[in-house]
């Protein structure tokens, strides 16, 4: 989705990891690496820092970085929140009220993998926060702007969820079926923030899977030229 001398940004399959864990399988970074070695005929290692993660069956924009001070200051940048991440999910039931702020303390399970969000502050819970909109609907489904202020594993997915907006396809939070594809309909759509090195604003935009929970809304977007 971008490229230049301290960053790549790129456009996340559903189902792909972007850092390496128990399974084994080939996370994006070291398919990053091996791209960029080729492109540019490099000997040796290669360099590509994760600055952050999305879930495995989520969609959308990664951010790398080429180079290390890229990445030590982009790290910093995400700590500070002034990188802005726009998300869009489907769901199968219509937010009431149509836009809000969504606040949950929120407890992982390390074994399920898994968070649960409480209303209230609990032992071992993280305050996550999010801010949502009702942007879109077809015949059966409807789609969702999501604004995350924290970043907690796996915060959107739970939140919508106890909010009663389960993420189509999303099963592990109480979806009744999963995607032929194994996906979420959950996109990370757009990434605007100062670029680390050059300070000039970027703004970065992933367009959707196709995939049919997802095409009628493609239409609507192109139609918007959405800077969310």
């Amino acid at each position: 989705m971008f490229e230049d001398n301290h960053i790549i940004a790129i456009n996340k399959r559903a189902g792909q990891i972007v850092q390496g864990d128990k399974t084994g399988d080939m996370p994006m970074s070291e398919y990053v690496k091996q791209f960029l070695k080729i492109k540019y005929n490099k000997p040796g290692n290669v360099f590509a820092g994760v600055t952050h993660r999305i879930d495995r069956p989520v969609s959308g924009i990664v951010l790398f970085a080429k180079t290390g001070k890229a990445l030590e200051r982009l790290n910093q940048m995400f700590q500070e929140k002034k990188i802005r991440k726009t998300y869009l999910a489907v769901s199968r039931f219509k937010p009431e009220p149509e836009n809000g702020t969504l606040v949950h303390y929120l407890v992982k399970n390390q074994k399920n993998n898994k968070s649960y969000a409480h209303d209230k502050e609990v032992t071992g819970s993280l305050k996550s926060e999010l801010n949502y909109e009702l942007v879109n609907k077809s015949d059966k489904y409807f789609l969702i702007k999501v604004d995350p202020k924290t970043g907690r594993h796996h915060q959107i997915r739970v939140q919508l969820a106890k909010m009663g907006c389960v993420i189509t396809g999303d099963v592990k939070y109480g979806d009744k079926r999963a995607n032929e594809d194994q996906s979420v309909c959950l996109h990370a759509y757009q990434i605007q923030f100062l670029h680390p090195v050059s300070k000039e604003e970027i703004c970065i935009t992933a367009p959707l899977p196709d995939f049919k929970y997802w095409n009628p809304f493609r239409q609507f977007l192109a139609n918007q030229n959405l800077q969310l």
